[in-house]
């Protein structure tokens, strides 16, 4: 009888100290998740916060590219000897051969890296984040800053400069104050310009409707994010 005690004393302290281990795995399990579950939310945020950031720079270079366009159309008037609105023309010679660079906020997407992809536990979501940052982003940055058919300061500045400068008039603080019309450039010389101006648009409109699509994607992107943020 004393026998069949022991046993039922070792068995209920075996049982004990198994639920024990076992709720202390489980005890540590639920932490982990715990923090998992509110590094990727923190995580989640600061992406959300750069995604609108970037929105804001996106909508300041399709502007910036929109004034090159009308730049564009304004000076084909001018070298067509066609009759424009009197806008200030130091406006549109500005933004003629403007460039831009396109600004990124990682900082979010770069935490992310370094804990671990996989953090982000909605598989769609994760891709989804991934493919904006290392192919979207990525393939909008070397179109602006890299690709050379965009580098229209580069390309097309210092000649029609050169078409122009004799005509520009000045005030004697040396300010523009418009041009001296109509220009005197061969027919040739004219063609050439004209060109120019339509491989600026061509070039320009390009990558306007990239920046459609990227705009769309980072907005899908942050209404994905704001979704997973509720339902965590």
């Amino acid at each position: 009888m004393k026998k069949e005690n022991n046993w039922s004393n070792y068995l209920f302290e075996f049982i004990s100290v198994f639920f024990a281990v076992v709720f202390a795995f489980a005890l540590n399990n639920w932490n982990d998740n715990q923090k998992d579950s509110h590094s990727e939310n923190k995580i989640l945020i600061e992406i959300a916060n750069g995604l609108e950031k970037d929105l804001e720079d996106i909508k300041l270079n399709v502007l910036g590219h929109n004034q090159g366009n009308s730049a564009c159309n304004y000076f084909k008037k001018v070298f067509t000897g066609n009759e424009f609105e009197p806008d200030p023309i130091v406006y549109h010679y500005l933004n003629l051969t403007r460039d831009f660079i396109s600004i990124q906020n990682t900082a979010g997407y770069e935490t992310l890296k370094s804990k671990g992809l996989e953090l982000i536990q909605n598989d769609s979501l994760r891709l989804n984040i991934i493919s904006i940052y290392e192919y979207d982003y990525n393939i909008l940055k070397n179109f602006e800053e890299n690709y050379f058919e965009m580098q229209f300061q580069e390309n097309y500045f210092k000649e029609i400069n050169e078409a122009l400068a004799s005509n520009f008039e000045f005030d004697n603080s040396g300010n523009i104050t418009g041009i001296d019309l109509p220009l005197n450039i061969q027919k040739n010389k004219k063609k050439k310009l004209l060109l120019y101006l339509w491989k600026i648009q061509t070039n320009r409109n390009f990558i306007l409707r990239y920046y459609s699509e990227i705009e769309k994607k980072t907005l899908n992107l942050i209404v994905r994010i704001e979704k997973a943020l509720k339902q965590g």
